[in-house]
């Protein structure tokens, strides 16, 4: 199989402006990801994929391909992610059979130095189609706060070190997909076919949404060494 990394990275931001940009532990945030995919010698290609001239411009620095600018109809709010990914295999990628889109989200930098070549170790051994990283979660979740339902046994509140291996629950961490280009043609889907899922620590697995994520994300980078 033949690896292209692919890093959406639109310009506008409501949350934090200017957010794949930000400065997280002395580097663009953006440049995390771009640095671990070139850092991978299993991904031949690394694609950034934005509609921001600055992002363009800071991502070509940090070493990754910018074929183009996205068009702005694929940069809005309401935009997917696999319209951009669709749009990048349209345009961009080579088209072959063999592909395999690896979905990186800057949201997501940190990503210890052997996680991306153990997801992708983990879809070759187990011939899938798609993959998902994900984390273990031990949370007790409930819904629908008007009339509380919980979506578990709260009468029999399981411990943790007595929940069964195959009642484990995981959280998709947002941090690694990786997707067959025929999949993603006949699904319009990043996730098809015969899915995998990849297993990360709980410190790679914060996405940047709010400044305190960024905080927290900067302290926990630092503190693993990268």
């Amino acid at each position: 199989m033949k690896y292209t990394a692919l890093i959406p990275a639109r310009g506008g931001s409501k949350g934090i402006p200017d957010k794949n940009i930000r400065s997280v532990h002395g580097l663009p945030l953006i440049s995390w990801s771009i640095q671990q995919a070139l850092a991978s010698e299993l991904i031949s290609r690394v694609i950034v994929s934005t509609d921001s001239a600055q992002i363009a411009e800071i991502a070509q620095t940090a070493g990754a391909e910018i074929p183009g600018l996205r068009p702005a109809e694929l940069a809005e709010d309401t935009t997917s992610t696999e319209a951009v990914m669709l749009h990048a295999q349209q345009h961009w990628l080579s088209g072959d059979k063999d592909e395999v889109i690896v979905l990186l989200q800057p949201t997501s930098p940190l990503r210890l130095p052997d996680s991306l070549n153990q997801a992708i170790n983990l879809f070759e051994k187990l011939q899938a189609d798609s993959l998902v990283s994900v984390c273990e979660s031990h949370a007790f979740f409930w819904k629908n706060p008007s009339e509380p339902h919980a979506l578990y046994d709260y009468l029999h509140r399981p411990r943790r070190q007595d929940i069964k291996q195959q009642d484990k629950q995981y959280r998709e961490n947002g941090s690694i997909y990786l997707t067959k280009a025929t999949i993603l043609q006949q699904y319009k889907n990043r996730l098809g076919g015969k899915i995998a899922m990849f297993c990360m620590q709980e410190q790679e697995s914060w996405e940047i949404d709010s400044l305190t994520d960024l905080r927290i994300v900067s302290v926990l980078m630092q503190e693993s060494g990268l």
